[in-house]
């Protein structure tokens, strides 16, 4: 398993060129429970006014009440989801385990799929088939075709881990094994982008952001990689640390990418260079929120909440004791967290802003 499930385990048609259709596939829907709310949550995103969060077992729940109640939605899935992000009020995605990545078009109400791991294997074996026998192929190339036939042999076991979506039609998810999709009409059709990253050890991708028109991503033994604005790869940055980024935010002050043992670094400079940031947190970071007013949260395995009030240069305690294990953040508004983890939902609010 990779790393991050395993971090989390513990916390309880082709068309033409290198797009693809999401083929049709026997429904698997997510069981409705009572329940839900009280299990596995780790994703939580806004949708303009509204919450939603995705869980365990394709488990989503959403709260038009500020997280004082939650409901639970329709799910064609119930495959493990990972993560979950809203592109506007309305249009938002999740992604998750067997490659599975869903839709929706009214906030979190309705879900639809949008690719699951059988389409997604046979949309990199497709595409690497075709840039092995184009004439500048290289060795590399062939390495991703093999690569490519195993995980087709395998089966979709491959897991999506997070998403960033600019607007409602354009995003990236990204997974294990250096796995990057891209999708530029909504999840109607998907592109690989796995030999367009400088990740030859095929490192887990574990989180992606947007930021002043780039996307950088984060992931396995220290890995960081930015995708200029309208740039065709993502290349490799010069990185700080050697363990694992679980996360990475756009913030007032710039991109901050956290991970193992509380360890976060940020840049002020496109991601030109890494300062270390001392967060105070003694566990793995593994979410992190920005508020509507800048201020940034971030939260650790073990429970403990940070935030900082000037974009992540300091960090300091919250005040705040969840008393469970941790695995999502999300702001419902400026001075109150959503929290997820293994023993489901819960909202904290700060007594003051400097509380």
């Amino acid at each position: 398993m990779h790393r991050r499930g395993l971090l989390l385990a513990t916390l309880g048609t082709l068309a033409g060129g290198a797009a693809v259709a999401a083929a049709e596939a026997p429904e698997r829907r997510a069981q409705a429970s009572a329940l839900a709310g009280q299990r596995l949550i780790t994703g939580i995103a806004r949708a303009g006014d509204r919450l939603v969060a995705v869980g365990q077992r394709g488990h989503v729940l959403h709260s038009g009440d500020g997280a004082r109640s939650w409901v639970q939605a329709a799910v064609p899935a119930n495959a493990d989801l990972t993560a979950v992000a809203f592109a506007d009020a309305d249009t938002g995605y999740a992604t998750g385990h067997d490659g599975t990545v869903l839709g929706t078009r009214d906030g979190g109400r309705r879900w639809e799929r949008l690719l699951d791991g059988r389409q997604a294997n046979a949309l990199v074996l497709d595409h690497m088939q075709r840039r092995v026998a184009a004439p500048d192929a290289e060795a590399q190339d062939h390495k991703l075709l093999d690569e490519a036939r195993r995980n087709a042999e395998a089966g979709p076991d491959k897991p999506f881990l997070d998403l960033c979506f600019t607007d409602a039609a354009n995003g990236f998810v990204v997974g294990a094994y250096g796995l990057v999709m891209q999708t530029r009409d909504g999840g109607k059709r998907w592109e690989p982008w796995f030999d367009r990253i400088d990740n030859p050890g095929l490192l887990n991708l574990y989180a992606i952001c947007a930021s002043r028109g780039a996307l950088y991503a984060a992931g396995e033994g220290g890995l960081l990689l930015k995708r200029e604005p309208e740039g065709d790869r993502f290349h490799a940055l010069g990185s700080p640390y050697t363990g694992s980024f679980f996360g990475i935010v756009a913030t007032s002050a710039g991109v901050l990418a956290f991970g193992m043992r509380g360890h976060a670094y940020l840049s002020a400079d496109d991601g030109r260079s890494w300062q270390a940031v001392a967060t105070g947190l003694p566990a793995s970071i593994v979410s992190g929120a920005v508020a509507g007013d800048g201020t940034v949260a971030l939260v650790d395995q073990a429970g403990n909440i940070v935030r900082s009030a000037d974009g992540g240069l300091h960090f300091t305690t919250s005040g705040l004791n969840p008393s469970m294990p941790l695995a999502a953040v999300a702001f419902a508004d400026d001075k109150t967290l959503v929290l997820g983890g293994p023993r489901g939902l819960r909202s904290v609010e700060f007594k003051t802003k400097d509380s």
